[in-house]
């Protein structure tokens, strides 16, 4: 045995010495405190002191439309008892990173290849996340003599990736296909990352262009669907698969904290590949993999997706709806199409102003500011689910209506922009 009766003393002076020393609080070195100075005058210049994002707590009487659950799944009876069972039976699962799976992983790996059959690819790897399969996969199959080209509205995580690999991103003007062939022709063969369908402003993306470029310079093409599986498709499969494309696309990419109402990401790919990405993708090695309850979630929320169609069939209908009676009502909607609204209002501090005069209506909408927006061209986000009845559609649509003057509409920079647009003749005309 221990005798620890000699050192109860210094322990107690080495402890009351080190209890004094942390209560001296230890400034921030200068490099981090220019950073949060730099956020907090932000904050006070462009936020008038409050959080951009804090806006009023919704109550149960106003229209929410913050929520990315597209078809209304979160409470589904079959992907909840799905989980909880999943619970019961296994509780947590393994604590440990999914490169130490054994026997292939087992459900996961079953779960994997299910949902690449049903997308029509090879195969599918589960990622912890849609960050982290996007940031994963970028930096696995490009490095510092790679140049990656991303539409100017991709997502974030494209970006990440970019940075992770340490290879050269290279910007492509918002679905513009012939600026990505000048680049491609510019800075030579590489990896093109798109979304199916853009999280700001519901634009869909000309795949079939895009991949007819990536084909004809030996590019790699990598779709995100993070908002379009589930929500597109006869079964819900994704734009790719629905055009036919899933074998000639290189690689499909999901969040599936959308409408699979899960937390995860999935990666579709070519045989030789999934190994190789758990091997080299610094996300998949060093996070825990996915649990039992959030498998049996996933593939609870895949069979429902697949067999509910008119889900899909009802948040389209919504989504041209609303769409159609903003458009006539002078909303400047982009070039959107699907069920994710973007009005792009302008400034920060003129967003905030019609965020909260939405909210004083009973409409509750998201802010998107840089760095997920341009500086400058904040907006507001209105995403649409199936699960919407008619009346409460109406009541957005009318509402929205209704305060067009009182959230100065006409002053925003989208609509200065679409009023100079149609004010503009065109080279036609100027040549006629």
């Amino acid at each position: 045995m221990f005798d620890l009766t000699d050192t109860h003393d210094s322990a107690t002076a080495d402890h009351s010495n080190a209890s004094v020393a942390c209560s001296r609080v230890r400034a921030l070195p200068e490099f981090v405190s220019r950073r949060l100075l730099a956020y907090q005058e932000r904050k006070r210049a462009n936020w008038g002191g409050r959080h951009i994002m804090q806006g009023r707590t919704a109550t149960a009487e106003d229209l929410v439309f913050t929520s990315n659950d597209y078809l209304a799944l979160a409470q589904h009876p079959a992907i909840v008892e799905a989980e909880v069972q999943a619970l019961r039976t296994h509780g947590k699962g393994a604590m440990m990173s999914a490169i130490f799976l054994q026997d292939g992983g087992g459900t996961q790996r079953a779960l994997e290849q299910r949902m690449a059959d049903d997308l029509g690819a090879d195969c599918g790897v589960l990622a912890q996340s849609g960050w982290c399969g996007n940031v994963g996969l970028i930096q696995s199959i490009a490095d510092e003599r790679t140049p990656v080209y991303v539409d100017h509205l991709g997502h974030a995580s494209l970006w990440e990736g970019v940075k992770s690999a340490g290879a050269k991103g290279i910007p492509v003007h918002h679905n513009d296909t012939d600026h990505l062939l000048r680049q491609v022709l510019r800075y030579g063969p590489g990896v093109i990352a798109v979304d199916a369908v853009y999280s700001t402003t519901g634009a869909l993306c000309p795949i079939a262009d895009y991949l007819a470029i990536a084909e004809a310079h030996d590019c790699v093409l990598l779709v995100d669907e993070s908002h379009s599986l589930g929500t597109h498709g006869p079964n819900g499969e994704g734009l790719v698969a629905a055009l036919g494309l899933s074998r000639r696309v290189d690689f499909v990419t999901a969040s599936l904290a959308k409408a699979y109402v899960g937390r995860a990401g999935l990666i579709t790919c070519r045989e030789p590949f999934t190994e190789f990405f758990a091997s080299e993708s610094m996300p998949a090695i060093f996070s825990s993999t996915l649990l039992p309850h959030d498998l049996a979630g996933i593939r609870a929320a895949h069979e429902v997706i697949r067999d509910e169609t008119w889900r899909r069939t009802r948040l389209h209908a919504i989504s041209a709806h609303v769409r159609n009676e903003l458009l006539e009502g002078g909303f400047p909607l982009g070039n959107g199409s699907e069920q994710i609204l973007g009005m792009e209002v302008g400034i920060e501090a003129d967003t905030m102003v019609v965020r909260d005069a939405l909210e004083a209506s009973g409409i509750i909408g998201s802010i998107f500011c840089a760095p997920a927006t341009p500086a400058k061209r904040a907006l507001i986000r209105l995403s649409l689910n199936a699960g919407l009845a008619d009346t409460e559609v109406e009541r957005l649509v009318k509402t929205l209506l209704r305060i067009r003057s009182r959230i100065r509409l006409d002053e925003w920079s989208s609509t200065r922009r679409l009023v100079r647009s149609t004010r503009t003749p065109g080279l036609r005309e100027l040549a006629a």
